[in-house]
């Protein structure tokens, strides 16, 4: 028997809506499990894999769920806090991951190391520069007056969209991270299979998020 219209409306919601729940628990959950493998504070390396995990994890992830309808952790706020919040994740976000950046690149020059020759090294430094970039772009949003011939509605759907794009490059670089000779010698079997998940489930959430976004806006337009 076929599901009614808004019997698939409340399925599709209820899918939703366990996906974000799941999103939060993997952000905070990644983070805490990297934390406990690489142990922070154990040597100077011991610091990257944890910032990065809760600048793209965790923070990042979180200031992207601030804006779904469904799982924000601040939806009874108003817009404007959620914005605030958002920027404030964003900042907090770009810290961390540039503070990783800036301890992998001095561990590296104290161990003699190249710079920069792996997929996730270059990944990651893309991701972090991208990251600056669009932190640098979303105060259009805060003055949209600079654009005059952008309308507001275009500017967050295209501020969205960029976001995406760094948002899975920082995940692209945390699942090239997972393929490095510190992790899978850590983590193994079913245990590195799982891990490896975690961004990818995060990032399919932010996906849904953004592209209900701009059929949103599509249809608002006619």
């Amino acid at each position: 028997m076929a599901l009614t219209a808004e019997a698939e409306s409340r399925l599709y919601r209820s899918l939703r809506v366990a996906s974000g729940a799941a999103a939060h628990l993997v952000a905070l959950g990644f983070p805490a499990a990297v934390a406990v493998l690489a142990r922070p504070g154990s040597s100077l390396f011991s610091w990257h894999p944890l910032l990065m995990a809760l600048a793209f994890s965790f923070l990042m992830t979180e200031a992207l769920l601030i804006f779904s309808p469904e799982t924000s952790l601040l939806r009874s706020f108003s817009r404007k806090v959620r914005v605030r919040a958002h920027w404030a994740l964003q900042v907090l976000a770009l810290l961390c991951a540039l503070l990783g950046l800036g301890i992998i690149t001095y561990n590296k020059h104290l161990n003699g190391k190249g710079h920069f020759v792996t997929w996730h090294g270059l990944t990651g430094l893309l991701a972090v520069l991208y990251a600056g970039g669009q932190c640098a772009g979303g105060v259009l949003l805060l003055y949209p007056k600079l654009m005059k011939n952008w309308t507001l509605a275009k500017l967050k759907l295209y501020h969205a969209t960029s976001g995406l794009v760094g948002y899975l490059l920082g995940c692209a670089s945390l699942m090239l991270g997972m393929c490095s000779l510190w992790f899978t010698t850590a983590v193994t079997g079913a245990s590195w299979y799982l891990a490896m998940l975690c961004p990818l489930l995060t990032s399919l959430v932010i996906m849904n998020q953004v592209s209900n976004a701009y059929l949103y806006h599509k249809r608002s337009q006619h």
